[in-house]
């Protein structure tokens, strides 16, 4: 019996301990197959008297398992009108919840983050790596307005001291810099050396240096960088030498405050009234752009408050405007083809929209050229002046500011397009072929004076006698549009193989039709190029004068000794219209 109780014992106490290993066992496999689900605050909504500062407890009572493995703790705080409310909940962060995603739920911690939910702005917060973790709320600190304002004031004063420097600096800087004018002012440079820029040069200053190989035409080079209206120049009028629709000319003394020499100048004085020809003329001028040997060389422009007067101060060339010495002179073959030439350079460089070096430049149009507003230099080379009616081609301008620029000029040099008000708006070219048009009446009063055309008459402007002294717009009409009149070729002018040249371009260059005119560019191409070809037919005696070497632009033509003028003209117009294509 013992036996038997020991045996049953025995057994039993196996039994117990199988039972406990398939049990442990058993719970771990269920734990593998069936993962702990996440164990949150879950009370719904609740009054809190957290106030969305620092950190809350939900004190929410109530601990759930979530119904879904992949669900996670949530709370949200919402500030209502007179209290505070606070929501716990379990939540799939892949479903939205009132409208948003939970995007920071993989966290211990609840951070709360301002959303703008369905039910309006709340802080919510979401987090699933340990349990009840939603109970603690964790807010953003609030800047409070006074610190802020305290900071800042804090920074300002401590800037202050580098700023009232930094202003002191400043003012002493440019104290310094207009003291330095005004002394550049009062010292000029007697030794400053005149260059022409070398060819082939990149864009630099030396694209826009002015040249003038005539100084005593010209003042100091150094007064293109005074400070305009600082301080007045030291300037003491001395001759009336020109008078204007709008200004007066003077020829004038800039007195050197270091010695008792002086830089004679030109000064071009305009009344009060005025001011509106004056800021036009002075604005095109201080283009650097501008400068050019055969446009007037411009040194500043002034401001005269005490004699309620605006000067523009320019060389100045003793020898006078074109129409003066046309009337004074008679003038040679050669002498015609350098003032010819000049004068299409000249209109050639305002007209161009690229610099010699290839720099972009605003094209800019004459629309009052006449040989009172061409100037002849000592070298017998023309420079054009008097802007007070240029205009500025600027791709800005729209049509209707050009057509606001009204129909100026003279009415003996007006285009017939200008006369007749049917100037094409849409194409800023036709504004350059009015001016190409007037520089052809320029190019036949020269010719009329010139002693390679046989019998030399007294100068006589374009016109001539047809009109009266200063013809009106509609005097014009009647000879240039009714009766498509031009001044007179006589036959005896085109006995001269150059002469011949010259006026058939003249021909090309008021031709009625805008279009059909030649470019300033070609019209100088073809003058050089003629004076090229006629030292190649003429057998000039070794006493007659040439035109200097360094004037004469080569051409790729071959010509035999002898040939008819039609033949130059033919070969001359071919070249000068493949110079337009380029």
């Amino acid at each position: 019996m013992a036996g038997q109780l020991c045996s049953s014992s025995s057994r039993g106490v196996l039994s117990i301990f199988l039972l406990t290993v398939l049990l442990e066992s058993g719970t771990a496999g269920m734990l593998h197959l069936y993962p702990l689900r996440q164990l949150c605050k879950f009370c719904d909504v609740e009054l809190s008297s957290c106030s969305g500062t620092g950190t809350c407890i939900t004190n929410c009572s109530i601990t759930s398992i979530c119904s879904d493995v992949s669900e996670v703790c949530v709370s949200i705080w919402r500030r209502n009108e007179t209290d505070f409310s606070i929501e716990t909940l379990c939540h799939d962060p892949s479903k939205s919840l009132y409208g948003i995603m939970l995007d920071d739920y993989n966290s211990s911690t609840c951070v709360m983050k301002e959303k703008n939910t369905t039910r309006g702005m709340a802080h919510v917060c979401s987090c699933s790596k340990e349990d009840e973790c939603n109970d603690m709320l964790l807010f953003s600190p609030k800047v409070d307005p006074t610190e802020e304002v305290q900071l800042v004031s804090v920074i300002l004063v401590s800037l202050l001291p580098l700023v009232v420097m930094g202003i002191v600096v400043v003012g002493m800087f440019y104290w310094y810099r207009a003291h330095r004018q005004r002394m550049h002012n009062r010292e000029w440079e007697s030794n400053v050396k005149k260059r022409k820029p070398k060819p082939g040069l990149d864009c630099s200053d030396a694209c826009a240096i002015m040249m003038d190989d005539d100084r005593s035409d010209s003042s100091s080079t150094h007064a293109n960088n005074l400070n305009h209206n600082t301080e007045p120049l030291p300037i003491e009028l001395d001759l009336l030498v020109g008078k204007g629709r709008f200004a007066q000319v003077y020829k004038a003394k800039l007195k050197q405050t270091t010695s008792d020499q002086f830089e004679t100048v030109a000064v071009k004085i305009f009344p009060y009234e005025e001011y509106a020809s004056w800021k036009n003329e002075k604005d095109i001028f201080s283009n650097t752009d501008l400068r050019h040997e055969n446009i007037l060389h411009f040194l500043t422009a002034e401001e005269r408050k005490v004699e309620k007067q605006y000067w523009l101060i320019t060389a100045f060339h003793s020898r006078g405007n074109l129409q003066e010495h046309l009337t004074r002179s008679v003038i040679s073959w050669e002498e015609l083809q350098v003032l010819g030439s000049s004068l299409a350079r000249g209109v050639a460089h305002l007209h161009s929209d690229r610099l010699p070096c290839g720099r972009p430049k605003v094209a800019i149009v004459h629309r009052d050229l006449k040989s009172s507003n061409i100037l002849v230099k000592n070298d017998l080379t023309c420079c054009l002046c008097d802007f007070g009616l240029g205009l500025s081609l600027d791709s800005s301008l729209s049509v209707d500011d050009l057509a606001n620029s009204g129909q100026v000029g003279t009415a003996r040099y007006m285009a017939p397009e200008v006369l007749e008000a049917r100037l094409n708006l849409e194409n800023m070219e036709s504004f350059k072929q009015t001016d190409i048009y007037s520089m052809a009446l320029v190019l036949w009063e020269m010719t009329s004076r010139c002693e390679a055309v046989g019998e030399v008459k007294d100068y006589e402007p374009a016109y001539g006698s047809k009109v009266r002294e200063h013809p009106c717009v509609e005097s014009m009409k009647d000879n240039v549009l009714r009766d498509r009149g031009r001044p007179e070729i006589p036959d005896s002018w085109l006995t001269h193989q150059g002469v011949a040249v010259i006026c058939a371009t003249i021909k090309e260059c008021w031709d009625h039709d805008p279009e059909a005119r030649l470019t300033a560019h070609c019209v100088a191409e073809r003058i050089s190029e003629l004076e090229e070809e006629m030292d190649k037919l003429s057998n000039r005696s070794s006493s007659e004068e040439k035109i200097p070497e360094e004037q004469k632009i080569p051409i790729e033509v071959e010509m035999p000794d002898m040939v008819k003028i039609t033949e130059i003209q033919d070969i001359i117009a071919v070249d000068c219209s493949v110079s337009d294509e380029k």
